[in-house]
């Protein structure tokens, strides 16, 4: 009989494990995730927040499989008849999400997030990677052995190469494809954790939604433009998944998106690319950029990187004034920044005060280019399920509290903190004489 393994968890009670995932877990590539911080320096603001990827990872695998395992149970005729699955084929796909959903995050630079702004571009695209890119990179250079020739595989066949396609979303994987939905939508299973957990280890409750009704109305459809399969919810989940975009909202605004916070993203992401510049040894690095997801050799040298790495290095006064910053938390305080969304006029003073305050600055922050946004998204909204004439919509044709909701467009200025009395006093005259200082 198979082993099966418990690990406690304190928003599921355990996460279940069989052999062949016990290795992929116990394998030194994911254990590089308990020295990730899910949300970087957040413990600057946040004291708790001191939660891993580890974690993380264990839980968006824990809840992929529950929504896998009811769109399978609630939806199997159709699954069979639009997408001819059949029992192994379903079996083969579960073990599949399972896998990726657990590595998801395996490719996640140090700070999380933070660090992604230090990825080079591909030339392929001429876009910068992605964590995700490094993510499946890692697997296929790194992991094929603990994927591919477990005992347990035999029944399955399942290739490093999968694992890679479904976490870069590769076509190659075919009707497969579907189930990348559950670790990559507007309504995933990495959300769906990471909005849960992040409040449960914060102290807030800005990221709480009702999980298990989302999980009982969760469904898949076919988009009538594309004629692809997508993840919806059925109507009767409408609220639940209203509540899921309101978290994510309020945790973007009063967390993810808090200034202090944000200071110590960009200090932190300052700090990594001065220590690249002199610890890297690889094209690129001079630039104070990590080496791209293209060999094995790379990875394995992108990997050596984690945050005790760079605490270290930040401890040992290698990092420079942003090091100095963090270790003395010290950091940059932002001294004007407009309404969330704001108008013209809110934008011409933000100019103002910017050119008023000059080489005071050291930063300007908008919300677009946080790490974590928050941006106008839908979800998928089946109407009248299993009748003749169900209906695919979004959710914001029936919800005016979507239809309300507006991207964050927030800009911040920041000034050292030695300057930051005299800089809003600038800002306060400015005020005073409606924008213009006599």
């Amino acid at each position: 009989m198979a082993k099966i393994y418990e690990i406690r968890d304190p928003l599921y009670g355990f996460v279940v494990l069989n052999e062949w995932e016990r290795e992929i877990v116990d394998h030194w590539v994911f254990q590089r995730l308990r020295r990730i911080r899910q949300l970087s320096l957040t413990d600057m603001v946040y004291p708790s927040a001191m939660h891993t990827r580890f974690e993380h990872s264990l839980g968006v695998m824990h809840i992929a499989t529950r929504m896998f395992d009811r769109i399978t149970r609630r939806r199997k005729e159709f699954l069979v008849s639009e997408l001819n699955y059949d029992d192994a084929g379903l079996s083969r796909d579960r073990v599949l999400v399972r896998i990726a959903a657990l590595l998801h995050d395996v490719g996640h630079a140090p700070f999380s997030h933070a660090g992604e702004g230090l990825m080079q571009k591909n030339p392929h695209t001429n876009k910068s990677y992605k964590h995700e890119n490094y993510s499946a990179a890692a697997v296929f250079h790194l992991m094929r052995d603990v994927i591919e020739n477990h005992p347990f595989n035999q029944n399955y066949n399942i290739k490093a190469e999968d694992v890679a396609d479904f976490l870069n979303g590769n076509s190659r994987l075919g009707r497969s494809l579907l189930w990348r939905h559950l670790v990559s939508s507007q309504l995933d299973a990495d959300r769906a954790d990471y909005l849960l957990r992040d409040s449960h280890h914060i102290g807030v409750n800005y990221g709480k939604y009702d999980l298990d009704r989302i999980l009982v109305t969760l469904t898949v459809a076919i988009k009538e433009e594309t004629q692809d399969p997508v993840l919806a919810v059925e109507e009767g989940g409408e609220h639940a998944a209203e509540a899921f975009i309101l978290a994510r909202y309020m945790l973007f605004t009063q967390v993810y998106f808090q200034h202090t916070r944000r200071a110590y993203d960009i200090h932190s992401a300052k700090a990594l690319k001065a220590l690249l510049k002199i610890e890297g040894r690889w094209q690129g690095a001079e630039n104070g950029f990590f080496p791209p997801p293209d060999s094995k050799e790379n990875m394995e040298q992108y990997l050596a990187w984690d945050d005790w790495r760079v605490l270290g290095l930040i401890h040992s006064g290698s990092a420079g004034e942003h090091g100095r910053v963090i270790q003395h938390r010290s950091h940059h305080r932002s001294i004007f920044e407009t309404p969330e969304v704001p108008d013209a006029d809110d934008l011409e003073f933000a100019e103002e005060v910017y050119d008023k305050l000059g080489d005071r600055v050291s930063f300007v922050d908008t919300a677009e280019s946080s790490w974590y946004k928050f941006e106008h998204s839908d979800i998928p909204l089946l109407i009248r399920p299993d009748q003749p004439d169900e209906e695919l919509i979004t959710l914001s044709k029936r919800s005016a509290v979507v239809r309300g909701l507006k991207a964050v467009t927030r800009t911040r200025i920041y000034v050292p903190l030695d300057k930051k009395d005299e800089s809003r006093d600038i800002v306060f005259m400015l005020r005073k004489n409606g924008g213009e200082e006599k």
